[in-house]
């Protein structure tokens, strides 16, 4: 026969208060929990983003280390390509120097050769006046009725300043005199006729009252230098003309 106990108010009160207690225990422990759940959720997400970032970090590095990489690389090329210029440029300046150097003696050579050239042109014409002395005498007769002696190097003085003519004669026409006046070139053009005519109103002055007649004796009459002539009065002679 089971014996019951029966329970009086002051027991029943504190075993209700123990029920409660421990009810309220569970409870907060319960939300602590929840809490602590809810923070390993915040930090695990808080860590997948820091990884996510640490993931981009690195993939921005290793894109930067290849950036780097790259213009280590060009920067070499450049450095060659500069070395390579500077050799280049070394070479130009070698040649250049070398061409100085053979400027310096082509003008020697060419100082020489118009020293030659200029020595041929005396002889030539030198020889030019030898030809004229006799060639001109009779072209003068056959073509202009003029007659004269003899045609010789002379020294005229005008205002008080001396011309050197190759060539100068006193002949007649008609029973007039004269004055006769030559000058020998190679090659006769343009510029020498003028020249020479600026030669003869020199002349003119000199002999003021006697009829001049200038002529250029040549081996070859340019064009230019027959158109001029016959502007200027001036006769040009080559030595193939009879």
């Amino acid at each position: 026969m089971v014996k019951i106990v029966s329970i009086t108010p002051e027991l029943y009160e504190f075993i209700i208060k123990v029920v409660e207690d421990k009810v309220k225990e569970i409870k907060v422990t319960r939300e602590e929990f929840d809490k602590l759940t809810k923070a390993v959720k915040e930090l695990a997400q808080a860590q997948r983003r820091t990884e996510e970032r640490l993931n981009r970090l690195a993939e921005r590095v290793e894109q930067l280390a290849e950036a780097q990489r790259r213009t280590e690389e060009r920067l070499n090329r450049l450095a060659e390509r500069v070395e390579q210029l500077a050799e280049a440029q070394r070479r130009t300046e070698e040649r250049l120097n070398q061409l100085a150097a053979r400027v310096d003696q082509l003008t020697e050579a060419v100082h020489s050769l118009s020293v030659s050239v200029g020595r041929l042109s005396d002889v030539v014409g030198y020889g030019l006046e030898d030809i004229a002395r006799v060639m001109v005498p009779g072209w003068l007769e056959r073509h202009m009725s003029i007659y004269v002696e003899d045609l010789s190097p002379r020294f005229i003085e005008v205002n008080g300043s001396e011309i050197q003519l190759n060539l100068f004669g006193i002949g007649r026409k008609d029973g007039a005199e004269v004055v006769i006046v030559g000058e020998c070139k190679s090659r006769i053009y343009a510029s020498e006729v003028k020249k020479f005519s600026a030669v003869l109103e020199k002349v003119r002055k000199a002999f003021p009252n006697k009829e001049i007649l200038g002529f250029i004796f040549g081996f070859l009459i340019h064009p230019s230098a027959e158109a001029e002539a016959k502007k200027l009065g001036v006769k040009v002679i080559a030595t193939y003309m009879r």
